[in-house]
């Protein structure tokens, strides 16, 4: 009998559009992501909106404003956890950040949708939207600024395993492929690697890289007859 007490059309209704509004505003943010092959895609973006939008509108329902509040403060401390579960470290590289803080603001629009803030919450998509998107060229170009080695706190290097006697054609295959994908070497170091190869280091002048991209160039590298073996690996200074 309480399931028909607490049957009520308006109410349905005004769930359904909060849903619907943080199923479609978190599907906008899951698909950027979604197409830059990021952890957290499509479906993982709507299913917090949506689950956002559900537990304040259930909130809002029982509790009124005061419901609200307590449950907006649960869904943020939930979702944090969740975030720290798409952070990686690997190899002294902490990966993740951005993708468990994209998954923060589609909590949050969620949550706007399901106290019935529809414009609050196409709002909040389009500054999370313009985060992951207008502001990735300035960061990159910002990264890609060389500086003084010795004062930023990591440091990538690319080493090449290469022939003694095709040391030199190593060494620009390995520039080259660094200058296409503007990562330019701040210095290249060649030392012995046994009887007859050599390794060779490449350090990156870019303050910050894309691990992914990394991962490519590496993959090129192999494909290189004059070369062995190839990996890169950042260090950190103290």
């Amino acid at each position: 009998m309480q399931i028909i007490a607490n049957l009520n059309l308006a109410s349905a209704l005004d769930t359904l559009i909060s849903l619907l509004s943080a199923f479609v505003l978190g599907g906008i943010i899951g698909l950027e992501r979604q197409y830059r092959q990021r952890t957290a895609g499509l479906r993982t973006n709507v299913l917090v909106a949506v689950g956002a939008a559900i537990f304040i509108d259930i909130g809002n329902r029982i509790g009124g404003n005061e419901g609200i509040v307590r449950v907006v403060a649960y869904v943020v401390s939930g979702v944090g956890f969740l975030g720290a579960g798409v952070i990686m470290r690997e190899e002294g590289n902490v990966r993740g950040i951005n993708t468990a803080a994209t998954l923060w603001g589609s909590a949050a629009v969620g949550a706007c949708a399901g106290a019935d803030l529809i414009v609050e919450a196409v709002l909040a998509t389009i500054f999370v939207l313009a985060a992951n998107t207008l502001l990735r060229p300035v960061v990159n170009r910002i990264n890609r600024q060389p500086m003084d080695t010795e004062s930023v706190e990591v440091t990538n290097t690319v080493y090449v395993i290469a022939p003694l006697a095709r040391q030199k054609e190593a060494m620009q295959r390995l520039a080259d492929a660094l200058e296409q994908a503007n990562y330019p070497a701040h210095s290249l170091e060649v030392e012995a690697f046994g009887d007859d190869a050599v390794q060779i280091e490449a350090t990156l002048s870019a303050t910050a890289i894309d691990g992914d991209q990394i991962d490519m160039i590496i993959q090129k590298l192999q494909q290189q007859a004059c070369i062995n073996q190839a990996y890169w690996s950042p260090s950190t200074t103290e």
